[in-house]
């Protein structure tokens, strides 16, 4: 019933996600819980939800990124996307419906005030905020739905509209654990398999005329959406969830640093691939990440220093301690291209392939646990073989060195892996060494060469003409 992307020819443009045909009759499941042990992660790995996941994202990130041009007078045109332009403010109306949605959402924290009382981990009005979010929460999907939507296909639980029923597993998880009181990618993952959801049953046709419907979902919904995640962080206090600690990205989100620092990547032509190293014109530094001023000022209009600039407001102390692999990226002296590329990797590895992350993902039939006929088997390594055994674990799987781990379609060469433990008066070496301006690390900071960032050479969401070749 659903229209497969064609694998992508040599000048053709990449995959998308596919758009179902309404006029063929469907039938909604409810997500169930899938991922019970840590060997089911590979399973996940060739199901046709990872490879939807990867195809949505690759789609997204790749709109991102700034467009050049020939004007009139013969010099090139660049294009870029940021935040607080027309993409945000002035949407398609199909994103307007979501962001009213979310301004409705971001309303219950005003309906919930956090608890003053004594505590040790979050605050425990989050569980009143997120019980308003359930009692509306048919009523917001309702609102947002077109009448054919609403009319569209069955549903095994009985409930109407029928495509309600699976989208709402996806809203629900996508704001938190009520339950444990965090938020983490897991959960962010969760509110991207929702708009991807939307976006296989039609619902963004209204955009897609001019090609810039991906660029609304990044600015005009993903961004909002983030503002009310932050929001509740700092209201309930959340705990992260699923975190690495210091040795992670980012304690609650990865997604703003794959579009962030694809909004500052080289511009190209709608016809070139996406750029695997350089930087936009002018673009800001990598490096001024560690930058309070200039994060101030870029947080406005980009994604990656947005999320930068939401540390810099929960964290206190220097930038090289509390977010060491942030601060040895931005000495990264390949461009934004280069940076990019590494997050996307790295969220196929440390969001995709981690089991305290994904072991709460639910399937039905918008991301499917079956598996994937044009996958191959993903690779053994040590990385997959030390998941956690059992699904009440949520301390992520000890770290191990080396092992290809699991390859995905878009990256190429390195671990898979977190990095072990870094030895005392080691430095931490993500990429190339930082430039001598930067402060110093600490004595106690660690040694973790991630070389290329984690293999993804053998799953489908990139064909040969968009794979990276090095």
């Amino acid at each position: 019933m659903a229209a497969q992307a064609n694998p992508a020819s040599a000048g053709a443009p990449p995959p998308k996600l596919e758009v179902w045909e309404l006029s063929q009759p469907h039938t909604f499941v409810t997500p169930r819980k899938c991922i019970n042990e840590g060997s089911d992660v590979a399973r996940f790995l060739v199901s046709k939800a990872y490879r939807d996941i990867g195809l949505f994202l690759m789609q997204l990130n790749r709109a991102m990124c700034p467009r050049k041009s020939t004007g009139p007078d013969g010099k090139d045109k660049f294009t870029t996307f940021q935040i607080g332009s027309d993409y945000e403010k002035d949407p398609a109306q199909s994103v307007r419906r979501l962001q009213a949605m979310l301004e409705k959402i971001n309303s219950f924290i005003d309906q919930a005030p956090p608890d003053q009382g004594p505590r040790r981990f979050g605050n425990v009005s989050f569980r009143k905020w997120y019980g308003l979010l359930e009692e509306h929460h048919a009523e917001l999907l309702r609102g947002i739905l077109p009448e054919q939507l609403q009319a569209y296909g069955t549903s095994d639980s009985g409930s109407q509209p029928p495509a309600v029923a699976e989208l709402s597993a996806y809203l629900l998880g996508g704001f938190g654990s009520a339950q444990r009181l965090d938020y983490g990618t897991g959960h962010e993952l969760s509110f991207f398999a929702f708009l991807g959801g939307l976006w296989k049953l039609g619902y963004f046709e209204d955009g897609r005329q001019n090609g810039d419907i991906e660029r609304n979902i990044v600015l005009g919904v993903i961004e909002p959406y983030l503002r009310v995640v932050r929001r509740l962080v700092l209201t309930y206090t959340l705990e992260p969830a699923g975190s690495h600690g210091v040795w992670g990205l980012d304690d609650h989100s990865f997604i703003p640093y794959i579009f962030g620092s694809a909004q500052l990547t080289r511009a190209i032509a709608e016809d070139e691939p996406m750029p695997l190293e350089g930087s936009l014109v002018r673009a800001t530094k990598p490096s001024f990440i560690v930058k309070p001023e200039y994060v101030e000022e870029e947080r406005k209009r980009n994604m990656y220093f947005s999320a930068v600039g939401f540390i810099n407001d929960v964290k206190k102390g220097p930038f090289w301690e509390h977010s060491p692999i942030l601060f040895d990226v931005s000495g990264i002296k390949d461009g934004w291209g280069k940076i990019n590329k590494g997050m996307v990797k790295m969220f196929n590895a440390e969001v995709l392939s981690k089991f305290p992350v994904v072991q709460h993902f639910p399937f039905g039939s918008l991301f499917s646990w079956d598996i994937d006929p044009s996958a191959p088997p993903p690779q053994q390594s040590m990385h997959m073989a030390n998941q956690p055994s059992t699904q009440g674990s949520m301390m992520p799987p000890s770290p191990m060195v080396g092992g290809a781990g699991m390859a995905a379609p878009w990256a190429d060469g390195g671990s898979t892996s977190m990095p072990p433990p870094p030895p005392p008066g080691a430095r931490v070496a993500w990429g190339p060494s930082h430039p001598a301006a930067r402060p110093p690390p600490p004595s106690n900071a660690g040694q973790v060469d991630r070389g290329g960032m984690p293999s993804s050479k053998n799953a489908p969401w990139m064909r040969s003409s968009d794979r990276p070749s090095g």
